[in-house]
């Protein structure tokens, strides 16, 4: 299945692993890209020695490409860029900020770059810093998320009409019948996200992964927009935030709510009740914990098959 995201990034399918926090380290990454798709280690949720430490440890696991995803609204972000370019990382892709702030650094290094966007605007500013190609994430999407409420599939073929570079989809996409539907919207490769926090090798604590698979349509909702929105599963947590709605807060209480590592205490620490729980809407259709191969393989078996019967239709 060779394509242009296939050709840019040296892999055999079009599947790039989303680079989440608290749930994308060495072990995942490196499944995914030994099983044929990029593997990418999520810096979010790394100190920079940390992030060292998993880029060294994915490299003795895989001689396949693999990247590092980094959401430049977190600190330390110089040490982190200094890190992956020691460490001869090839692939990053960048989220949660301005595209031409790192950019032009990175490919200076031979580095080839992507970036995540939520509306056709941005994507346009991101294809002008010079990026490889453009990840258009859908409001369906997990964990931080646009503004606009713009969803992929109405997002993939008003990027695609505008841009040049390739696109990738994300966002909702957690099947090979929703890999199709993406590349025949335009789409030349998808990221997939939460299908790949429920496996085996992903980071996520075994209460996360239980909760993700008991997720149906309407457990999740994006808020605190007025921080940066983001798409939680609906517990103790998520409810404490809308009571507080409901005494129109000022942002500076949204922020006092919030407190420091919410997501690390809910989705790797294992507290569903008062962690901060980021999944998909997608989450309605996973219902097994497999090895990131077996879900990959699954992807790929089922596309191949659903565009078969397509083309004998």
């Amino acid at each position: 299945m060779q394509n242009k995201i296939t050709h840019l990034f040296n892999i055999k399918y079009p599947i790039v692993q989303g680079g989440m926090i608290w749930v994308s380290g060495w072990r995942l990454a490196s499944a995914v890209s030994n099983a044929g798709g990029l593997g990418l280690i999520g810096a979010g949720s790394m100190y920079p020695e940390v992030l060292r430490e998993h880029i060294q440890k994915c490299k003795k696991v895989t001689d396949k490409p693999f990247g590092v995803n980094v959401p430049m609204l977190y600190p330390d972000i110089e040490k982190i860029m200094e890190i992956i370019v020691e460490e001869g990382v090839k692939i990053v892709f960048t989220s949660a900020g301005n595209p031409k702030t790192w950019t032009s650094f990175l490919k200076e290094k031979g580095i080839k770059v992507v970036h995540v966007v939520s509306s056709v605007k941005f994507a346009l500013k991101a294809e002008l810093s010079g990026v490889d190609a453009v990840v258009c994430e859908g409001f369906e999407a997990g964990g931080h998320n646009g503004r606009e409420e713009t969803t992929t599939f109405a997002l993939i073929p008003m990027v695609k009409e505008q841009l040049k570079i390739p696109v990738i989809a994300a966002g909702g996409i957690g099947s090979g019948r929703g890999m199709l539907a993406a590349m025949v919207l335009g789409a030349d490769g998808v990221q997939i996200g939460s299908r790949f926090a429920a496996t085996k090798e992903s980071s996520a604590h075994d209460n996360f992964k239980k909760t993700i698979l008991e997720v149906k349509d309407g457990d999740t909702q994006v808020t605190l927009k007025e921080l940066a929105p983001v798409r939680l599963v609906k517990n103790k947590f998520y409810n404490e935030i809308q009571e507080l709605y409901q005494q129109n807060p000022t942002k500076e209480q949204l922020i006092e709510l919030l407190g420091r590592a919410r997501a690390k205490r809910g989705m790797f620490e294992g507290n569903l009740d008062d962690g901060e729980l980021e999944i998909g809407q997608i989450a309605g259709i996973i219902h097994e914990i497999k090895p990131a191969k077996a879900v990959l393989n699954d992807i790929i078996e089922e596309f191949n098959a659903v565009k078969a019967f397509i083309h004998h239709i």
